[in-house]
């Protein structure tokens, strides 16, 4: 996989799987075992659903998991007045002559309908390292781009409202 990863994703990342073993394990296992009891398993929906929600679970700890093992981990620092990780970025989009926000995150918090952008798409990485007022091009691939003046950066104290994504 080798996702490029923050610490602080790293650490959300294994507050969920502790969360999933300790909490939501214990309660499936008790969802299945009294979907169990109720007699015969080859009609029992509660009991099949049961356990598939249990797999689910399995799948995503195991998921997360693989995900911390062959990260690429991500320093989330940069100079105050330079595009990087975590910032708000304000952008005038030449073309379309409209303006919009976008937080630039690592790509499991990635959510264009939220405005966040991934490090590793063709905007994130145009806008890193560049400063207010730079004319940055944004090369989407071989044949097209466009681009965008930067007119503000919002340094962020942290990413807590940012939720890690399921996949």
């Amino acid at each position: 996989m080798y996702d490029r990863l923050t610490q602080s994703d790293i650490k959300k990342m294994e507050e969920e799987i502790e969360n999933r073993k300790v909490v939501v394990r214990h309660e499936l296992l008790e969802f299945v075992k009294e979907a169990r009891s109720h007699g015969d398993l080859s009609e029992n929906f509660e009991y099949h659903a049961a356990k598939k929600e249990k797999n689910q679970n399995e799948g995503r700890i195991r998921h997360l998991e693989r995900m911390i093992r062959t990260a690429v981990i991500i320093d989330d620092q940069s100079a105050k007045d330079e595009v990087g990780m975590n910032d708000t970025i304000t952008l005038y989009f030449e073309e379309d002559k409209i303006v919009e926000k976008y937080k630039i995150v690592t790509t499991i918090r990635q959510n264009a309908l939220k405005g966040l952008v991934s490090i590793e798409s063709p905007i994130g990485k145009a806008l890193v390292k560049h400063k207010v007022n730079d004319r940055v091009y944004v090369n989407v691939n071989e044949n097209s781009g466009y681009y965008v003046v930067i007119q503000a950066i919002a340094k962020s104290e942290g990413d807590a409202e940012d939720k890690i994504r399921e996949y």
